[in-house]
């Protein structure tokens, strides 16, 4: 209940609190390019429940036929959409998943269904879980586009190395979880995005 508490407020506050933004972002990504303002992706949650998650768009209209990684420079982001994926501004619509209880701030990121069915039977225990916007793998793999971009097989790549990297990261987490930690994992975020000319940086280290 604190946690529900906790994300409550703090989905209230940032939703109010950058609402003007958020209009001018809508604003440019209509002048960027055609197509809605929020993309909506089926991701699986807590239970392995189906849910549409929200973000703003950043990719011209039906990229995802094209594939759902996203590697390195992709041609597919719009102009706007670079920015808005390089300070994670095209997150901020998932505060409103937050508060409808498909979501927690601190929580594994939900994963589209294309990938859950290669998850092993204890990596599914990641589903007892309620997904989050951000967590210990998510700044993990910060720069997860980047480092799919050096791969000669990016999907494979994901399959067999970052995405059981990332969950194990999760578990090991979720495991032993507080609200202290999960304010902790919030902080850090803030201060991972305020630090991206720090190259050198978690996912950048990891050598596989």
């Amino acid at each position: 209940m604190i946690r529900r508490l906790m994300d409550i407020i703090i989905s209230l506050v940032v939703l109010i609190v950058f609402s003007p933004f958020m209009v001018i972002i809508a604003i440019l990504i209509k002048l960027d390019s055609k197509g809605p303002i929020i993309f909506k992706q089926i991701r699986v949650g807590k239970g392995m429940k189906e849910f549409i998650m929200y973000k703003f768009r950043t990719m011209y209209t039906n990229a995802e036929q094209f594939g759902k990684l996203t590697i390195g420079n992709d041609k597919r982001i719009t102009k706007i959409g670079k920015y808005l994926r390089k300070y994670k501004l095209d997150e901020l619509p998932q505060f409103f998943n937050v508060l409808k209880g498909d979501m927690s701030i601190v929580g594994p990121r939900p994963e589209v269904p294309d990938y859950t069915k290669y998850y092993s039977d204890s990596q599914k225990e990641i589903f007892n879980y309620k997904p989050g916007i951000t967590d210990e793998a998510s700044l993990l793999f910060y720069n997860e586009s980047e480092i799919l971009s050096n791969s000669f097989d990016p999907h494979k790549f994901y399959i067999e190395k970052i995405m059981p990297l990332k969950i194990e990261t999760s578990l090991n987490y979720l495991k032993n979880r507080t609200i202290f930690s999960d304010l902790l994992v919030i902080l850090k975020t803030f201060f991972r995005i305020s630090n991206l000319k720090n190259k050198k940086f978690y996912g950048s280290r990891i050598c596989f």
